[in-house]
Parts: C-alpha cells; sequence; structure tokens
C-alpha cells in the first residue's frame, strides 16, 4: 500500500509562485500513472495534472503553459510547480497515485490535501 503525503501549500500573492511535494512511503515506480488534483469549495474535484511512469504529462487546460508536474522514482516524489498563479486556482490541492492508470477512481490513492491560497 502507497502512503502519499503533500507539502507546500501557503498563502501567495497572484502571480506568484508555489511548488507543491507529494512524499510516497512506498515506491512509485511500478506505479503508472501519479497526478495531483484540485478542490475548490463547494466544488468537484477536479484533475489539475497526471504523469506517467515513462514522464508523459497531461495537463488540464486551465492550467497549461503555468503549471509544470514532474516526477522521481527513485526518491518516491512528486512535483507540481505553479507559476503565473491566479485567484481562481485557490483549493486544497490533492496527490494522487492510479496503479494501473486506467482512471478508475476506485483504484485510486489519496494523500491528505494541502491548502492553497492566492490572494488578489
Amino acid at each position: 500500500q502507497v502512503q502519499l503525503v503533500e507539502s507546500g501549500g501557503g498563502l501567495v500573492q497572484a502571480g506568484g509562485s508555489l511548488r507543491l511535494s507529494c512524499a510516497a512511503s512506498g515506491s512509485i515506480f511500478s506505479i503508472n500513472v501519479m497526478g495531483w488534483y484540485r478542490q475548490a469549495p463547494g466544488k468537484q474535484r477536479d484533475l489539475v495534472a497526471t504523469i506517467t511512469s515513462g514522464g508523459s504529462t497531461n495537463y488540464a487546460d486551465s492550467v497549461k503553459g503555468r503549471f509544470t508536474i514532474s516526477r522521481d522514482n527513485a526518491k518516491n516524489t512528486v512535483t507540481l510547480q505553479m507559476n503565473s498563479l491566479k485567484p481562481e486556482d485557490t483549493a486544497v490541492y490533492y496527490c494522487n497515485a492510479d496503479r494501473n492508470g486506467l482512471g478508475y477512481i476506485w483504484d485510486f490513492y489519496w494523500g491528505q490535501g494541502t491548502q492553497v491560497t492566492v490572494s488578489s
């Protein structure tokens, strides 16, 4: 079983940057897809970005060109670099592991979430 712990959230001014990190208690080498999701108050949890074990990435349209996802299998970490932040990026950000990479939510592991607040 993989346990995920997020860190790096906080308060930042619009236009600023934050880097979120996800530390896994177990190896992520065998996990095909790692990702970041976010959930704003009163909203559903939405995909932000994913990365495969081979390094292929996918981003939500709302963050393309601003956010970058990466993974270090040797260190069992996943990172989300967030630049040019906007108030609408304010949300709780969750690290996700999808071992099979099929997108089935019942196969997902989740972190506890970290709060990101962007002030205008």
